[in-house]
This record gives C-alpha cells, structure tokens and sequence, in this order.
C-alpha cells in the first residue's frame, strides 16, 4: 500500500498501488505545470492583499514556485505518480523548499477550482497557438495564390467539372476558412480566460478572497459569476475541441485535393521529396503519405471532442472525477493539430503545380457550357430555353468526340440561328475566368480585391 496521501487525514490506509496507478494523472496534467505555478503565485499573492497571508509568506511561496519551475524546466524535478497530479506534484515539492508556509498556498481554494483555472489557462494559450499558426498557413494559401494567379484549372463540383477557375481562386478558398478558423478561436479564446479561482470545490469560500485581481494578474477577461458552474463545465475545452476538428476538417479537404492531383490520371502537382514516401515493393511509387495521414488524423480530432462530450454528457452538478479524462483528449488534440497546420504550410510552400496539365484538362467536360448559355441569354433568349440549346451543342460535341469550342459555326448556327462567330470569343476559357469580376468571383478585379483584403487582415494579425 502506498504512503498517506495530502489529502488522507480521515483514512487509515493508503491507497492500493493498482488504484494510484488507475487513478493518476501526472503522466499527463503535468503539461499544465507552468499554468499551475503562476495561478498559484497570483493566489499567493492575492491572499497577502487580503491579510490571509503575511507579504513574507506570499513571497516565500512566490520564490519557492519559481524554484519548483526552474526544476521542472530543468528536467531535475521528480514526477510522483503517488502524488496523483500535477498540483500535489508541485505543492510537495514546494513545501520541502519553503518549509511549513508551503501548506498555506492552498488556502481559499480547492483543487477543484485551481484546475479549472490551470485547464481554461492552458486551452486559452493552446488556442492561441493554434491561431498563429493558422495565419502563418494561410498566408502560404496567399503567398502560392498569388504565384499561380494566371493558371487556370478547371473548377468542379460533384468532382465533376463544372467551369474554369483560377488556380488563385481555388488556393484562397482555402485562405478564408481559416481566415474563419482564426476568428472562431480568438472568440473561444475569450470565453475560455474566465477565472473559477474563488470557487472552491463547489460552494465558495468563507475566506475574503478577491477573485477579479487574481484574473487581472492572469491575463483572464473576468471572473466565475456562479461557483459550481466554475467547477463543473468544461465547455471551453469543448469550444477548442470543435474548432480543432473545423480546422483539421479544412487541411483535410486539401490534403484530399493533393492525393487526387498528385495522381497521374490528373498530374496537376507534383509531390515534394520531403513530403512523399517510396514504396518497399513498387519502385516507381511515390506516395502522398503525409496528406493521407492528416485526413486520416481528422478522425482521430473528431474522436476528441466526441470523448469529452461523452464524458460531459451525464455529470450531475458539481465537480466529478470523471472530468480528470478531459484533458487527455484535448492534448491529443493539441499535439495533432499544431503539427498538421506546420506541417500543411510546408508541405504547400514546397507544392509544384503543373500549368501544362491543369490547361490541357480544361477541354474535358465542356467546362465552358455555361459561357454558351450566357451567350444565348445575351442574345435575347429565355434562360431555360438558352440551358436546352446548350444541351443539345454539349450533346452534338460529345457525340463527335470534341470540346466543344472545335464544333464547326455551323453547327452551332445550325442549334441556333443567334448563335454568331463571336461566341468562340465568349468560349475560350481565360476569356471566361476574366469576366468573373463579380464580389468573391474568379476574375482578375475580384482576385484584386480578395488579395487586398485576406493580405490586410493577415497584416493586422501579426503587426506587419
């Protein structure tokens, strides 16, 4: 049986040691050290404001933790699986630096609320993080947009193809969701700085604490307004989660495009070395293994915030121990999406488009039918009526094997007695792009505004 626990007045044996190894969570919490130590300074000195503590003992308690960070950091600390977690861990260890003082840091709280505090700490910087990154990749959208604005591809929808694009157009797509990425962070963010320090384990605190400066100290927006709610949710982690999978989602989709593209039935890109793998039987293979692995990787986000809102789902107010397995799912989380978004702006910065391949599929599919169409339209005909000519002219082209800018003129006079020289203007496929010029649209004006205004948002994010 194991020694007597911080907590273990009331009880005459030790824990069994399959119960602290069940029961542990330091081989993981402890990645929330450095919020630990500084919700404990702000605490600390806190209770000396109010006279609870002397300033003496404030700054015993202040120095000690210092001690304690610099030990961890140092990599001399000694994790204690006996000791549960991380905030016995580092309480342990500080009351045999600083002596008997060490036992009055817990003064006015519980280990309830200072792990609320400890987790919305460290989900607020993660997200943070997350958020810098997304910038710095979607700035590579921006950058490789702006390289292959005068590339055109063609645009599908169903994965069928649909009209021509640009390849700038295509790359800012993605630019904007995380754009959107971004801003969903920065509100989960907010309402994740919220201190529970004050709460106690459910009911508050007899003690004059004053929870607003400890949050000021901390960097936080505010302060708890109902106490067991303060212990209880985990929401914020559960925002985090979410916009975790919506951004893994977003790599996902692209990481899908490259897989397709890189194969030669499309050729539009070329796999960097760094970025592909060999086969160990098929010499000519090059595979897009780190784009399959982040697709695949977004399941393993989504199961994340599946787990924590299974394990929420059913906890009665307030504070149970089934919440020590939120935090497992959020550093998996953490860990997979940082290194899918560094990843995704490498992998892209190094991305080779194939101009030659992208314009030689635009005459597959009659992608320029709908500028057909709109010719008609332009010639007084009834939109649905100009759709049927259209169907006929696609019908006549793929009957003969051609696209359908090579049908004869009189062919196509012949469908329709409007239908002038002219249109093979109106159906060459830059000449559609361009014309594209409407707000969010393909065209060269469009592609202009879009690339002032995602390159100023990026500015205004990173102080450019």
């Amino acid at each position: 049986m194991a020694e007597k626990k911080l907590w273990g007045g009331r009880f005459h044996e030790g824990t069994a040691a399959s119960v602290e190894a069940y029961t542990e969570s330091v081989s993981y919490d402890s990645a929330l050290y450095r919020q630990d130590i500084a919700g404990s300074q702000a605490h600390a000195r806190m209770l000396a404001r109010q006279g609870v503590l002397t300033p003496a003992e404030a700054d015993q308690l202040t120095a000690g933790l210092d001690a304690v960070r610099a030990e961890i950091e140092s990599g001399v600390f000694q994790w204690k699986r006996e000791l549960e977690d991380v905030h016995m861990n580092i309480e342990s260890r500080l009351t045999e630096l600083v002596g008997d003082v060490g036992k009055k840091l817990h003064t006015g709280r519980s280990r309830n609320d200072q792990v609320a505090l400890d987790f919305r700490l460290f989900v607020a910087d993660r997200a943070a993080a997350w958020r810098n990154l997304a910038i710095r990749t979607a700035a590579v959208f921006v950058d490789k947009a702006e390289e292959h604005r005068e590339i055109i591809l063609p645009g599908c929808t169903h994965l069928q193809p649909a009209q021509p694009v640009s390849l700038a157009q295509h790359l800012l797509a993605y630019a904007w969701m995380l754009k959107r990425d971004v801003d969903r962070l920065k509100d989960c963010e907010r309402r994740a700085r919220i201190s529970p320090l004050g709460a106690a384990a459910l009911a508050g605190t007899t003690y004059p604490l004053d929870p607003a400066s400890v949050a000021a100290e901390l960097g936080m927006n505010g302060v708890f307004d109902n106490s067991m709610d303060a212990v209880s949710d985990r929401d914020f982690a559960l925002e985090a989660l979410f916009c975790s999978s919506v951004i893994m989602m977003h790599l996902s989709r692209f990481c899908e495009e490259i897989i397709l593209w890189a194969n030669p039935a499309y050729g539009f890109v070329r796999l960097p070395d760094a970025y592909a793998t060999g086969s160990s039987i098929m010499p000519q293979k090059k595979n897009p293994d780190v784009a399959e692995l982040m697709r695949g990787k977004t399941g393993r986000v989504y199961g994340d915030l599946v787990t924590l809102l299974t394990i929420m789902k059913g906890l009665p107010l307030a504070y149970n121990r089934d919440l020590q397995e939120d935090k497992e799912p959020f550093l998996d989380a953490d860990r997979t999406v940082s290194l899918s978004l560094e990843l995704m702006a490498g992998m892209l910065a190094a991305l080779r488009f194939d101009a030659d391949r992208m314009a030689r599929a635009l005459s597959a599919g009659f992608l320029n039918a709908t500028e057909l169409a709109d010719y008609l339209v332009s010639r007084g005909i009834p939109f649905r009526e100009a759709h049927h000519i259209t169907g006929r002219a696609v019908a006549l082209a793929e009957e003969r094997n051609l696209p359908l800018e090579a049908l004869p003129p009189e062919d196509l006079h012949a469908l329709c007695e409007r239908i002038e020289p002219d249109v093979f203007d109106v159906l060459d496929y830059r000449a559609a792009v361009a014309r594209r010029n409407a707000p969010g649209g393909t065209g060269p004006i469009s592609l202009d505004r879009q690339f002032k205004n995602i390159r100023a948002w990026i500015a205004e994010e990173t102080g450019a």
